[in-house]
């Protein structure tokens, strides 16, 4: 997908339209998020302690073949910067495409 390096769009600063770079934003990285079945969860609620782990706590079974599927796409979130007054925002709605690329107007 070809976006425009610079667009004019309204800036909520300066409350006109005014030039806007656009650049994309890095990915999106979770971050330390406990998962359900987590042993770190666990260990914090206090249960995976004391003698042995009674067949509970051990490594998880190797995952089958039809279950690694994995998106082929990643989603971009595009940031515009206001030449005039250098304030940033980005767009609401993420784009999920496989590449984006910033291209000059002809």
């Amino acid at each position: 997908m070809k976006i425009p390096k610079k667009v004019k769009r309204y800036c909520r600063k300066c409350k006109a339209h005014t030039e806007h770079k656009v650049s994309i934003m890095g990915g999106i990285k979770q971050r330390g998020t406990l998962r359900r079945g987590s042993l770190k969860r666990a260990k914090k609620r206090g249960i995976a302690r004391g003698m042995g782990n009674k067949g509970r706590w051990g490594s998880k079974p190797a995952v089958s073949k039809w279950k690694r599927k994995s998106k082929s796409t990643q989603k971009k979130v595009l940031l515009y910067k206001c030449s005039k007054c250098g304030k940033s925002s980005q767009k609401k709605k993420s784009i999920r495409t496989g590449r984006l690329m910033l291209e000059d107007k002809k």
